[in-house]
């Protein structure tokens, strides 16, 4: 079907793209990528299944958007998915279960077994992690706004990569439960738990991270999050604080959106919300934003001024039981689409 022939009013069409929208990469303004991957998952695992489910969830849509009216019509595309991501997921989860279960019985990873399966997991990750990147940097260096839709958040690095390399000095909005500045997080060193770690250690281009809703993270973590001057800090505690004590939610967004550079990444792993978005997401925590606070925020980035050169969303887990996280995952993912392509005008 051809744009021509599109109807935004008509019922959803099962095309295999995000929203069933008829846009090719190359007539588009923005592209998402999709990386089905979640081997290092600590505790809750499926978000390997997301991006197929967001697909499904995402044709229930309705394109009208208050917040960015008619940017669709700039072109959403579907990257084609590389489904030999999902099936060395399958095949290492099993290895990353092994090793997660010992560890947690108490046991150390120094045992030849054990060193092996944490090898084979590290170069497997270090090969989806360079998938990732060619695809996404393919994508930027041709202009387009590149989104991902992950998988667990460790799928965020080659698209961070990807863009900071061609937009310069960027900052990253992180939108989370957790901090992910964990070193090599049970040995993993590409764990959804150390994203932001290597991101800071490899990066350079990285020149501020602004953490949001954060509120479970280790003392190691909050030490590099206090020492480095690049992390700024608005966690789950102080936004409640701030809300109690009578500031406007408008006020926060503005002095968070203060703390970016003018060209920003948003990287949102679904926890940041609370649990009732995100029933079956990987690591869930008491607390979080509503869906509409997110996305206040989000457009508060958008009309400072700010670019948001790429963007991310991961850690949706489909549940057997019902469809709320892949819906909600749908709309926040189209509501991030209009807004970085208003923020590019």
């Amino acid at each position: 079907m051809s744009i021509q022939n599109f109807n935004p009013d008509s019922v959803g069409v099962d095309n295999g793209n995000y929203f069933g929208m008829p846009f090719t990469p190359e007539a588009s303004k923005l592209v998402i990528v999709s990386a089905p991957w979640d081997v290092t998952t600590s505790y809750g695992a499926g978000a390997v299944y997301a991006p197929d489910a967001i697909i499904d969830a995402s044709t229930q849509l309705d394109f009208y958007d208050p917040v960015s009216p008619d940017r669709w019509r700039e072109g959403i595309a579907t990257e084609q998915i590389d489904y030999s991501i999902l099936e060395l997921s399958q095949r290492l989860r099993p290895d990353a279960e092994r090793v997660i279960e010992h560890l947690e019985d108490g046991g150390d990873a120094s045992g030849d077994y054990f060193i092996r399966k944490i090898r084979r997991i590290n170069e497997g990750s270090a090969k989806v992690n360079a998938k990732i990147y060619a695809q996404c940097r393919q994508r930027a260096a041709e202009g387009k706004i590149v989104g991902l839709v992950g998988g667990d958040h460790s799928t965020s690095y080659g698209a961070i990569k990807a863009v900071a390399e061609q937009s310069g000095g960027i900052g990253i909005l992180h939108l989370d439960a957790h901090r992910d500045l964990r070193c090599a997080y049970e040995n993993f060193e590409s764990s959804h738990a150390s994203v932001m770690y290597n991101v800071l250690r490899d990066i350079p281009q990285v020149e501020r991270l602004v953490q949001v809703g954060v509120r479970d993270f280790c003392y190691a973590e909050q030490e590099i999050a206090m020492s480095d001057e690049r992390v700024v800090s608005f966690g789950g505690d102080i936004l409640s604080r701030a809300l109690f004590e009578g500031r406007t939610w408008a006020s926060v967004c503005a002095e968070i959106a203060e703390a970016l550079p003018q060209t920003v990444y948003i990287s949102f792993d679904i926890d940041a919300l609370s649990i009732e978005y995100c029933p079956h997401t990987g690591t869930p925590v008491a607390g979080g934003m509503s869906f509409d606070m997110a996305v206040y925020l989000m457009d508060c980035v958008a009309r400072s001024g700010r670019r948001i050169a790429g963007f991310d969303l991961v850690e949706v887990v489909p549940g057997k039981d019902g469809c709320i996280d892949a819906s909600v995952g749908a709309r926040m993912l189209y509501k991030m689409c209009g807004m970085a392509l208003k923020s590019n005008e």
